[in-house]
């Protein structure tokens, strides 16, 4: 095994067969903020491995900036933050007038309204998938389920939900041959270099997006695409090309991606645990609270970037103004000094204060509310059935260091 000198995350063959705990165990135990070397035309960039540490930079924006960098790994000269830049890359008030826009929608209350959707739209994927005996868990539910979701919060077709699943692929997937139209760190990529994810599919996600709002610019709509195009932000500017184009890409990404692979680790857990499976049908009134331990257990984002504004003390390193400084929740979910025995899959763990979503700090992400309605009544509904799920084949795994992504996961559905 590697040691901590030469260990670095930007080593995308660490994360081929999913993610690497050993070597997080590693460096959060010898060297819990960790310099990584990267090729050039990068710089390298300090890994933060440790729950507390991490919570530190997440909260500290005065000091950990989102908008001077990028929250990837990827370096990108002035021209190209203005470019790209989205309400992630932002700070200040200008963040939390663009989180505003949108806030609301995303609340417990007004989530509220989605339930009886939810429920029916978990019932008829389980009701496709289940019958057929063998299918791919993550083609037939885990990635149909949440963007449905989305579609009908942005009031789309269901004929497009095919193409905003694909489009997520190519972005996301941008460092995995299979599913990257270039891959990020080639030559060849070089030309989309202004676009998010450095993907061609970005293009097409905006101008599907301009299309929508064209069509919904002065109207009454209730859908976030409306929302976005009808508000000014408080802080009075108002959104322009660049903003909205932005936004839309992130709410396609971010509405789809993360809960899909949350629900297809979780479905793995459940498999190899099946102590588990056991105790939430017999108490189903535990599920709401299990689903902090299936998110704190899934981590599907292993990390988020920021940039020191300044010179600074972290974990006992020198931090330079300029350095990235990356935070890595896979990491800090399984911190054994935060968490009891963090390799056990515990569904009663109380408390579960993971970092999935971020851990305090203005990012917080803004759908963790609606990621959480939509895993519990998906497992609600799923644990219910009388059918236990079996491995019916080799899981496969994105090759990203970004997303903790299963591409393909076999499974058979048995009676029982």
């Amino acid at each position: 095994m590697s040691t901590k000198t030469d260990i670095t995350l930007a080593d995308l063959d660490l994360f081929a067969d999913g993610a690497p705990w050993e070597v997080f165990d590693e460096l959060r135990a010898e060297d819990p903020v960790h310099w990584n070397v990267e090729e050039a035309p990068n710089h390298g960039f300090w890994s933060v491995m440790a729950y507390r540490d991490i919570v530190e930079v997440l909260r500290d924006t005065d000091t950990y900036s989102s908008e001077i960098g990028a929250v990837s790994l990827e370096e990108l000269d002035e021209r190209q933050m203005d470019i790209r830049r989205s309400m992630l890359e932002t700070d200040g008030e200008r963040h939390r007038a663009l989180r505003k826009l949108l806030q609301p929608e995303f609340t417990p209350r007004a989530l509220a309204d989605y339930e009886t959707f939810l429920r029916g739209l978990t019932a008829t994927t389980l009701d496709n998938a289940l019958p057929q005996g063998e299918f791919d868990f993550v083609a037939e539910v885990a990635a149909d389920f949440p963007i449905r979701v989305l579609a009908q919060m942005l009031d789309v077709p269901e004929a497009d939900i095919p193409q905003l699943i694909k489009w997520g692929n190519r972005m996301v997937g941008n460092t995995d041959p299979e599913h990257a139209d270039v891959l990020a760190n080639s030559e060849e990529s070089d030309q989309y270099k202004d676009l998010p994810f450095r993907s061609p599919a970005a293009l097409e996600v905006f101008n599907y997006g301009f299309e929508l709002a064209a069509k919904r610019k002065g109207g009454n709509g209730t859908d976030l695409v409306s929302k976005l195009v009808n508000q000014v932000p408080s802080d009075g500017i108002p959104l322009d090309d660049r903003d909205f184009r932005n936004f839309f890409l992130l709410l396609v990404i971010a509405g789809n991606e993360t809960t899909r692979h949350t629900i297809t680790h979780t479905m793995r857990n459940l498999m190899d645990n099946p102590q588990a499976v056991a105790l939430l049908r017999e108490n189903p009134d535990l599920i709401p609270w299990a689903v902090e331990e299936f998110l704190r257990y899934a981590s599907p984002i292993y990390h988020f970037r920021r940039t020191a504004r300044r010179d600074a003390v972290l974990g006992g390193k020198n931090i330079k103004a300029g350095d990235k400084v990356v935070v890595w929740f896979g990491s800090g979910n399984r911190d054994s000094t935060m968490f009891d025995d963090p390799y056990k899959f515990d569904v009663t763990r109380n408390p579960n204060e993971h970092m999935t979503f971020g851990r305090g700090g203005p990012h917080m992400c803004l759908g963790n509310s609606l990621a959480r309605i939509e895993i519990q009544i998906m497992f609600e509904d799923l644990l219910s059935r009388p059918y236990n799920i079996e491995y019916n084949g080799e899981i496969e795994y994105l090759r990203s260091n970004l997303v903790h992504g299963i591409k393909r996961f076999p499974v058979k559905a048995v009676p029982r």
